[in-house]
């Protein structure tokens, strides 16, 4: 395929099925995400760090391990952004603030390493406010970040960059965290998917912080199978954190589809409030 047009709308699934059945480049799918970046973040400002050299790079080889018949993770090719509170190691993670503006990682966040191990592609990180303390995006390095449909409009926080870069189309993939809503917040202003996940389930905090269960990590998509197949690919127990399940050497993290059959739904259509 050598058509760029509508490649970053695609659902992840159809994304990862077509890179494997080789009608997909990771390098096009990639470009078209960058190109996405080009025309649309400018205005919207969700992405704040970029690399295109390394992201291309990493598409080259995630192409070179399809050339090779290689065992392919769930996120294999995906083209993601990391939130700017979560280390990425050699690319500048600033946590919004001035005092670590120039903030450079050696060693990937938890989070990060697992979406990459899962084969998903670094496309850049993703606007927060000061060491993620707000329910809008903004701070003195990088700026505000605005709702891709409605410019004059907030994001959300402290996800906002993250939910702003989804709705826009320019990357297919997210993580996130959340202690009072800075997943489940950004995703509902800027119409995508953030999920709040149980303590531990997504392993991100170690001792001694790692054992208050208050804020967890989680995934951010545009639809809900795209946030339930990245959190397949990150759910996992790690002996690092202290809330984590599966501590004893059980295996955790692998979903399964749940039994619908019989479940009852409830649905409050009005409040009963009159203006």
């Amino acid at each position: 395929m050598s058509d760029h047009d509508g490649l970053h709308w695609l659902p992840i699934r159809e994304q990862t099925a077509l890179i494997r059945s080789r009608e997909l480049s990771v390098t096009e799918l990639v470009s078209a995400h960058l190109d996405q970046i080009g025309s649309l973040n400018p205005a919207v400002n969700a992405l704040i760090t970029l690399d295109p050299e390394r992201s291309m790079a990493e598409a080259a080889e995630a192409d070179r391990a399809v050339a090779r018949g290689e065992r392919l993770g769930p996120l294999h090719g995906i083209p993601v952004g990391f939130k700017d509170s979560h280390d990425t190691a050699g690319m500048r993670t600033t946590y919004g603030s001035p005092l670590f503006a120039a903030h450079v990682p050696a060693v990937d966040d938890p989070v990060v390493a697992r979406m990459r191990g899962a084969g998903a592609v670094t496309l850049g990180k993703t606007n927060v406010p000061e060491f993620e303390t707000g329910a809008h995006t903004f701070n003195q390095v990088f700026g505000v970040t605005r709702n891709p449909y409605d410019l004059t409009r907030s994001a959300g926080g402290s996800g906002g960059g993250t939910a702003a870069a989804l709705a826009a189309g320019m990357i297919a993939a997210g993580d996130g965290s959340d202690l009072g809503g800075s997943l489940r917040n950004p995703a509902s202003f800027c119409n995508v998917v953030g999920l709040r996940p149980s303590p531990g389930s997504i392993p991100g905090l170690a001792a001694p912080f790692g054992w208050q269960p208050l804020t967890v990590r989680g995934p951010m998509g545009r639809t809900v199978d795209d946030v339930a197949l990245i959190l397949s690919a990150i759910s996992e127990s790690d002996p690092r954190c202290p809330v984590s399940p599966g501590r004893d050497g059980a295996v955790s993290g692998q979903l399964r589809p749940a039994d619908l059959r019989g479940l009852r739904r409830v649905m409050w259509v009005d409040p009963g409030v009159s203006a």
